[in-house]
C-alpha cells in the first residue's frame, strides 16, 4: 500500500522527529524536546512525509508503525 520514495531514506534527525510524531507529540512539544524551532520541526516533518510518500502525520504514523513491526518480525524470523 505504501512505498518509500526510492533513494529517499530518512535522515537521523527526521527519524528522531518522526519518533516523537508517532508518540503523538505536537510540533511545539517536539521543538522544546529537541531544542529547535517549530519551523525546523515542520521542515523535518514535511521532508519525512515526502520521503514516506504520505500526505499527513496520521498516515506517516501508520506507515512507520507497520515498518517497525515488519522489521521486528523479520528480525525474529532470522533468529529462529
Amino acid at each position: 500500500m505504501y512505498k518509500i520514495n526510492p533513494n529517499k531514506e530518512l535522515t537521523s534527525r527526521e527519524k528522531e522527529v518522526m519518533s516523537y510524531v508517532v508518540k503523538g507529540m505536537t510540533n511545539p512539544q517536539i521543538a522544546d524536546k529537541l531544542f529547535i524551532t517549530t519551523h525546523t520541526v515542520k521542515a523535518h516533518v514535511s521532508s519525512a512525509l515526502y520521503k514516506l510518500n504520505v500526505k499527513n502525520r496520521f498516515d506517516a504514523t501508520l506507515k512507520l508503525l507497520k515498518l517497525n513491526n515488519k522489521l521486528i518480525s523479520d528480525e525474529n524470523n532470522v533468529l529462529d
